[in-house]
């Protein structure tokens, strides 16, 4: 029987204007699936005009600038249903959905298809939501005590992937789906029996005690920072400018 990550996988990223996931806009966005390991790679790619101007800081990390965005971007409201759409056709299909740090561009997501769309995420994936896999959460569970960050970088650095354009959604898109398939061979014996399914239920909860446990770490330091336990979407919302 072939294990979940020798099957098809997706994989969703975004570039964006900055880190609030309230506030910032996606300006780029990719969607790739592949079939199984080292196989072709089906990638949809969107630019988005997000109607405010990038941060330099931004601008740094993606190197997408104002006048590009303008001149080649999108309106946010026709990217934000395309992308929607090509989420929802996973779930039907059987295909798992990879995100590197879910919460962040899932939840960015969701406030741009509120913002654009006067929808959401779960109303869009309510029938047949995809079970999501995301590295950041996998990893850190199953090698919890290794030291070190555990950005994209780190972790395909770690597991062996190449990640040849580092913040090009797309890129980084398919290296996480590759950390993904390499850190299920390196623990098959713990998650090779596991469905999709079931490891997105497990994740959820992994993801919150991992919380608990920074938010914990936090309060020691004498820090107000606050640590949103949920996965893979933040359920609060506030309306954003």
């Amino acid at each position: 029987m072939t294990c979940w990550f020798e099957g098809p996988l997706a994989a969703f990223d975004t570039e964006t204007t900055g880190v609030d996931v309230e506030c910032e806009r996606i300006v780029s966005a990719a969607v790739v699936v592949q079939d199984g390991p080292g196989g072709p790679v089906r990638a949809r790619r969107w630019l988005v005009n997000p109607g405010i101007p990038v941060p330099p800081a931004a601008r740094a990390v993606h190197g997408l600038d104002d006048e590009l965005l303008a001149r080649e971007g999108r309106p946010p409201a026709m990217v934000m249903e395309e992308i929607a759409r090509a989420l929802g056709e996973l779930g039907p299909a059987g295909i798992p959905l990879v995100v590197m740090n879910a919460p962040f561009d899932l939840t960015l997501l969701d406030r741009e298809l509120r913002r654009h769309r006067a929808s959401s995420l779960g109303r869009r994936l309510e029938n047949c939501p995809p079970a999501v896999l995301d590295p950041r959460v996998l990893d850190k569970h199953l090698d919890r005590y290794r030291k070190g960050r555990r950005t994209l970088t780190d972790l395909c650095l770690h597991y062996g992937v190449s990640l040849t354009d580092a913040h090009e959604a797309a890129a980084d898109a398919l290296a996480a789906l590759d950390v993904v398939r390499a850190i299920g061979r390196r623990h098959t014996g713990r998650l090779g029996h596991l469905s999709p399914a079931q490891l997105h239920a497990l994740q959820a909860l992994w993801h919150a005690a991992q919380a608990r446990g920074l938010q914990e770490w936090f309060s020691r330091q004498g820090s107000q920072e606050a640590v949103d336990p949920a996965w893979p979407l933040r359920t609060e919302f506030r309306e954003a400018a």
